[in-house]
């Protein structure tokens, strides 16, 4: 007996959850289960099966196909570890808090490698007996750069990659290669203080509160669709390295729940938004 995710992306109409539901049963599939939701302003419908019986795939993609309105998604997702592929500068926080948890149970995740533009974190993840690149962008062209990226990047064939205090702004070429794959953390509660120097921002502005944002990389900097937020509260007593010091709790948490939620297949995304199941 196997277990598998259904995700159901699709106009919305009438009867859906009834006409999933009874393919899955003709299919002698058990439900464990399920949510769904309901965009009614843009008249989309999501859902999200947790299943598990004796699959043939090809017919009940096909049963799905017939049922389902024209312009519907579907995809039936097998419960196994993913892989993926963290890239790094020099920060270590968010680094060390997924190579924790991968380690010890936290995160279900196999880390393939660590690929960074310095070497400054090569130690630390060879504790962990993961592979290190350094591909340094000194003296190259951001082109020529991503080009050795991708070029390491490829042979481990991640599931995702994970920008974990990646400071290097992606190409549209790089951006298209990992599609709706590629998920940053952004420091600070976005849309507020957008690109370099956020807490400086933040701590200018005189702000009470500072924050967190996972997102996936698209071509605009910093307005791929959000995957999750959190904050922490601060006050006027904070110097801006005070907030960096917060936020760098707060960068790492929100970064490994975003993880741990498309790892468990309960993000959907559509335009610049996002559905996020619990």
């Amino acid at each position: 007996m196997e277990k598998k995710t259904l995700l159901t992306d699709c106009p919305d109409s009438k009867g859906l959850i009834a006409q999933i539901t009874n393919i899955c049963q003709k299919h002698q599939l058990n439900i464990v289960k399920n949510n769904e939701f309901v965009d009614h302003q843009h008249g989309r419908f999501f859902m999200r099966t947790e299943i598990e019986g004796y699959f043939n795939d090809q017919t009940l993609l096909a049963d799905l196909d017939y049922s389902l309105p024209k312009g519907s998604q579907r995809s039936l997702i097998s419960a196994q570890k993913k892989r993926i592929v963290i890239l790094v500068t020099k920060e270590a926080h968010c680094l060390g808090d997924i190579l924790m948890k991968s380690t010890y149970g936290g995160i279900d995740v196999e880390i393939a490698a660590v690929i960074g533009n310095h070497d400054v974190l090569e130690d630390l993840v060879s504790k962990f007996n993961i592979p290190y690149h350094t591909i340094s962008h000194e003296g190259l062209s951001r082109e020529e750069h991503e080009e050795k990226m991708l070029a390491a990047i490829a042979p481990y064939t991640p599931d995702y990659v994970i920008l974990a205090k990646y400071i290097r702004i992606l190409t549209p070429k790089f951006v298209e290669q990992y599609a709706n794959k590629l998920i940053n953390i952004h420091h600070s509660f976005l849309p507020a203080f957008i690109g370099a120097k956020p807490y400086q921002q933040a701590f200018d502005r005189g702000v009470k509160i500072i924050g967190a944002t996972a997102h996936f990389v698209n071509n605009e900097l910093d307005e791929g669709p959000i995957i999750t937020q959190d904050v922490a509260h601060i006050d006027h007593a904070y110097s801006a390295a005070d907030l960096a010091k917060a936020g760098r709790d707060v960068e790492r948490s929100v970064l490994s729940r975003a993880l741990q939620q498309v790892l468990d297949d309960k993000v959907f995304v559509y335009g610049n938004r996002t559905v996020v199941f619990k």
